[in-house]
């Protein structure tokens, strides 16, 4: 709805499930079209994605306009790429392929002001109003979202210390670079595949964090539900639009 504020995205992830889809090609528009479909946070895509850091202002502000919540998958979870997102309002950052709880204790340290990080300091950015938010230094480590991706081998070994490392919020699996680590199928009918999704919600669980993860469709995403995901993503803009238009020359062409 329009005008609505979001919830903070902390309160969010702990809200219970969530639903949200990755935005990819870099338009605002499609950004909107997505708020308006009903998700409950938009992940905004610059590691596979088409969009640059300068698409994300208009696509953070048509979020926020519709009261959905706002993530940026950086391409590299380095100081100066966290914290320029940071700047741009983004409300939680995702770090792609980190493999251990000291990799993932750096990446929480570029999302946080001095004496608990290393972002750089500044207020004249959207983040802070351009300066006319006094409020927002003393705030903003503690708004912050931290999200690390289980992608790798190394990483679900060291599952259960990246889920106890301070600052983290979600692990978020990524299906096809883990299922293509462990020699298997992104599928939760895959056993290896499934055994390591139940590993990476028990180390959630036990850490009390959310458990992330991306599904292709409706379907799988609930199945991720019932094993204990609560922050996933189904989809993207761009898989939207070609199976849509798939689906209609398809439709169009058996009936003509």
């Amino acid at each position: 709805m329009v005008g609505t504020k979001p919830m903070p995205f902390g309160e969010l992830v702990r809200s219970g499930t969530t639903y949200g889809t990755f935005v990819g090609l870099g338009s605002t528009v499609a950004a909107e079209v997505c708020a308006i479909a009903g998700f409950d946070w938009l992940l905004f895509d610059l590691e596979h994605g088409a969009g640059n850091e300068r698409d994300l202002i208009g696509q953070i502000a048509v979020a926020k306009r519709h009261g959905v919540g706002t993530a940026v998958r950086v391409e590299t979870p380095t100081r100066i790429r966290c914290g320029r997102v940071l700047d741009l309002g983004v409300e939680a950052v995702m770090a792609p392929r980190l493999d251990s709880a000291e990799e993932a204790a750096e990446f929480v340290s570029h999302l946080r002001y001095p004496p608990q990080g290393d972002r750089g300091v500044a207020t004249y950015h959207s983040a802070a109003a351009f300066g006319l938010d006094p409020d927002y230094l003393s705030r903003a480590n503690d708004a912050v979202v931290a999200i690390v991706q289980i992608e790798t081998q190394p990483a679900l070994s060291d599952v259960e210390r990246i889920a106890r490392t301070p600052g983290v919020d979600v692990l978020f699996v990524g299906p096809r670079d883990l299922a293509a680590a462990l020699g298997t199928t992104p599928s939760p009918d895959a056993p290896d595949f499934a055994a390591a999704l139940r590993s990476v919600v028990t180390a959630c669980r036990g850490a009390g964090i959310g458990a992330g993860v991306l599904a292709g469709d409706a379907a799988t995403a609930a199945r991720y539900v019932q094993m204990g995901f609560a922050f996933v993503g189904i989809g993207s803009d761009s898989a939207f639009i070609a199976q849509g238009g798939q689906q209609a020359i398809r439709a169009v062409k058996a009936l003509t």
